[in-house]
């Protein structure tokens, strides 16, 4: 069926059928994060890839769990999380890298995004502009949890998901060419009080929104755009273990109470109990 490809009854793009999705998904965006996330694991059970997807399926600390690498950018990322969704994945976490746009959000902390500016044009084919992209509130309170019980820095806040990662950011293309509206683009942000780029946050958030899904997002910042510093690989370790600790905290809560009500717990006041 063209609307919906299958191929020998598995997902077209992630190659997975029913029944071999975990329902709780960690999404990095580089393939090669996805070895990384599960040699945290208890253990690995299937592996997957086609084209720029990477799938993992395993356990973490009893916790069935999946990552799925989704490419750069909202148009990959969203095949996947369609993909995902439709396998019957409920939860679903980014866990990315980033620029920071604030001298004090430094290179090796973490952003845990608690909204996203939707500068992606992908999530535009799931919701007109005002609708906002927002983290549900298990997320976003797990991945704080977590990255406290850990002991990691980090800072939640703004995020500004962009289209590209060049112009689209405020850098110069080829000859320096820079669009006049692009020119001081870090700065309006910055003046927004947005501290961080990247190019999936926005499109996950609107999807799961839109769709009833639960999802988050935690990168590691690799770039600083006040100070022009570049790490590539800072802080990386630490996002994949708060998120893997995340989705057990996500877990305790769904086991914890599964008839709640109420629809999200807050981390931190459930802690101070």
């Amino acid at each position: 069926m063209a609307t919906r490809p299958m191929v020998n009854g598995k997902v077209y793009h992630l190659a997975l059928g029913p029944g071999e999705a975990a329902p709780y998904a960690l999404l990095p965006g580089d393939p090669d994060r996805v070895e990384l996330i599960a040699s945290m694991w208890d253990e690995v059970r299937v592996k997957v890839e086609r084209r720029e997807y990477r799938t993992y399926v395993g356990s973490y600390k009893g916790v069935p769990v999946m990552a799925t690498s989704t490419g750069v950018g909202g148009p990959s990322a969203s095949i996947a999380i369609e993909e995902l969704a439709a396998l019957g994945v409920g939860t679903m976490i980014r866990v990315g890298t980033t620029g920071s746009l604030l001298s004090s959000v430094k290179v090796g902390d973490l952003v845990i995004s608690s909204g996203a500016l939707r500068l992606d044009g992908a999530s535009n084919d799931y919701a007109p502009l005002g609708y906002p992209a927002v983290p549900h509130p298990d997320a976003l309170n797990a991945l704080i949890t977590a990255a406290e019980g850990l002991g990691v820095r980090y800072h939640v806040g703004l995020t500004a998901t962009t289209s590209t990662f060049y112009t689209g950011q405020g850098r110069p293309g080829l000859r320096g060419y820079l669009p006049s509206w692009l020119r001081d683009v870090v700065g309006v942000l910055r003046s927004m009080r947005i501290i961080n780029f990247d190019m999936e946050t926005a499109t996950l958030l609107t999807i799961a929104n839109v769709y009833g899904l639960r999802a988050g997002s935690v990168m590691a910042v690799i770039a600083n755009r006040e100070t022009d510093e570049f790490r590539a690989e800072a802080g990386v370790e630490d996002a994949c273990r708060v998120a893997n600790e995340a989705v057990r905290v996500i877990r305790e809560w769904d086991e914890d109470y599964p008839d709640r009500e109420v629809k999200s717990i807050p981390a931190l006041l459930k802690k101070r109990r």
